[in-house]
Formats: structure tokens, C-alpha cells, sequence
């Protein structure tokens, strides 16, 4: 089942469509990494969702249904800067917004604290919390309805190494253990890469295409591209002397070759002592992340 169907969803700004005929599956169980340049139109579209701000024309549907009021109870999201009383602490904080929900005769508010990793924060006011505190506050206030799907706007944006690996751990156990949905942008996409299952890459307030974390790896895999004079006898060379199994045969006869991609020298060389000419042979392809830079427009 689909959690989030967007319809050719618009939002226009002073006549440029900032989020321009976008149409999203973000589907249960997906940990949906959302990717784009700043201004690409990744927060306007979470605004949409979340109800922050209205369409210009399309649509979406939340968890297979137009009834987006009842959809957007079961949503938990963090878009832009946390929400937090500068004067509260973690707990107050949290007391207070399970109040304003409605939610606070059935929020175990130790046990939320736990859960991201606040159980000590005692009467230190969150004005004093570092970046990756006040997130992870900001996410356990976005929890207090026991939401299905999470949206998070740059969850680990200005964080140091260990505040975006505590918030990584965080929302990969939340995604494990209370099987929520997860749509969330992130410029850090290493981080993207530890936890995604699904991508979605949009430019210029255009889904540009969506993908899953497997076929992204094959994707962006490398490879030895070989072209020879003789591609059926450089396959069996490959099988037989180099116990080559991944390999791949093209259009033009050149061939891909998936393993032993760190020994393009002793390939070079047995495939010349057995009278196949070799007019290039070379490592490519393209990490994850030039992958990504590449299809949001480039450098």
C-alpha cells in the first residue's frame, strides 16, 4: 500500500512552479530518501503533505484515501528548524505538545525520552541543547501521536560525525521496531545510503525519477569495460582463467565485467597472450553520490 500518492502536485510561487507535476509512491516500509538541491522544491512539497501550506493544482493521497485530515493524523513531521520552547526542558517540552495534541492521558513521556535518547537531560533547558538534541527532541515531539509515517526536513543537516550517526541509529529503530514509514531530504548522501530503501531525486520542482536502494548499487556499480576483437573468446578467458561469473556482454560487443574489476593488468595481459586484440579496457562507472550530483543537474 501506498503511505503517500502525490498527482501531478503544483505549488506555485509569483508564477514559477516551485513543486511541478511531482507524482510520488512513497509505499509502506520504505525508508524514502528524499534528494535535491536547496530550492529544488523537497520542503514546499513536506509543507503540502503535512498541510502547512496548500497545492495550486494536483493532488495526493495519504494511505490510500482523499480524506487527508484523517491521513494527516496519522503523520509525525519535523519541517525546517525544531519547534521547541527555548525555556523548557525535554520533558516540559514534551508535556506541553502532548497536551496541545490531545494525547497526553496516553503518552509515556520516560519512556518517549528513552526512546531518542533523552532519558538525562534532567532541568537542562533545550535553549542550552546541541543541534543534534534539539533534533532528536524535535522527533520524539513529532512521535506523540504514535504516528505512522515520519517526515523529516534535513533531520541531520549541521550535525557533527556522532550526532548524525545517533539520529541514523534512531530512526533505523524506529523504522524496525514501530514500522514506521519514513520520508526524509537529506543533503548527506553517504547517510542517505546507510538506511535508505527508496530514492526519489527531484530538480527544479521536477521528480526527475524514483528508485530502489538495490537498483540504485547497480547503478552506480563499477566496472571493467573491455573491447576486444573477439568478445566470445574474451568471455570464455575471463570464465575459465579468471573465474570471471558477472559480466556482461553489450550492443557494440564490448563487454562489462563485474568481478575481479582489480585486475585489469593480468586481464590485459591474458587476454593478448590468447590472440584477442584489446582496443580499451578501463575501470568505470560512477560513485553514489556523482550519481545523484549528475541527475540534480550537476555540479
Amino acid at each position: 500500500m501506498d503511505v503517500l500518492t502525490t498527482k501531478n502536485l503544483t505549488k506555485t510561487y509569483h508564477g514559477r512552479n516551485v513543486v511541478d507535476n511531482v507524482n510520488m509512491h512513497v509505499e509502506k516500509g520504505d525508508i524514502y530518501g528524499f534528494i535535491g538541491r536547496n530550492g529544488a522544491g523537497k520542503t514546499t512539497l513536506m509543507k503540502m503533505v503535512c498541510g502547512l501550506t496548500s497545492t495550486s493544482s494536483g493532488g495526493f493521497e495519504l494511505f490510500g484515501s482523499n480524506d487527508l485530515g484523517a491521513g494527516r493524523k496519522k503523520i509525525g513531521c519535523v519541517i525546517e528548524q525544531p519547534a521547541l520552547y527555548p525555556g523548557m526542558t525535554a520533558r516540559e517540552n514534551l508535556v506541553y505538545y502532548s497536551k496541545m495534541q490531545g494525547c497526553e492521558k496516553t503518552t509515556d513521556i520516560d519512556a518517549m525520552l528513552h526512546l531518542v535518547g533523552l532519558p538525562d537531560t534532567g532541568k537542562k533547558k533545550s535553549k542550552k541543547f546541541s543541534l543534534g538534541m534539539k533534533q532528536r527532541l524535535s522527533i520524539a515531539i513529532a512521535l506523540l501521536g504514535e504516528p505512522d509515517f515520519l517526515v523529516l526536513d534535513e533531520p541531520m543537516n549541521g550535525l557533527d560525525p556522532a550526532g548524525i550517526r545517533e539520529i541514523r541509529e534512531m530512526l533505523l529503530d524506529l523504522h524496525e521496531k514501530r514500522q514506521i514509514t519514513i520520508l526524509m531530504s537529506s543533503h548527506i548522501l553517504g547517510e542517505l545510503g546507510k538506511i535508505a530503501t527508496k530514492y526519489g531525486i527531484i530538480n527544479s520542482g521536477r521528480l526527475v525519477e524514483e528508485f530502489g536502494a538495490e537498483e540504485l548499487e547497480e547503478r552506480s556499480k563499477h566496472y571493467l569495460h573491455i573491447a576486444a576483437d573477439d568478445s566470445d573468446r574474451a568471455c570464455r578467458i575471463l570464465t575459465q582463467e579468471f573465474a570471471v561469473e558477472k559480466y556482461k556482454v553489450m550492443e557494440d560487443q564490448s563487454i562489462c565485467v563485474y568481478d575481479r574489476i582489480e585486475e585489469p593488468a593480468a586481464i590485459n595481459q591474458a587476454l593478448v597472450q590468447n590472440n584477442v586484440m584489446v582496443s580499451y579496457l578501463a575501470v568505470e562507472g560512477q560513485d553514489m553520490e556523482m550519481y545523484f550530483v549528475e541527475r540534480m543537474g550537476g555540479m
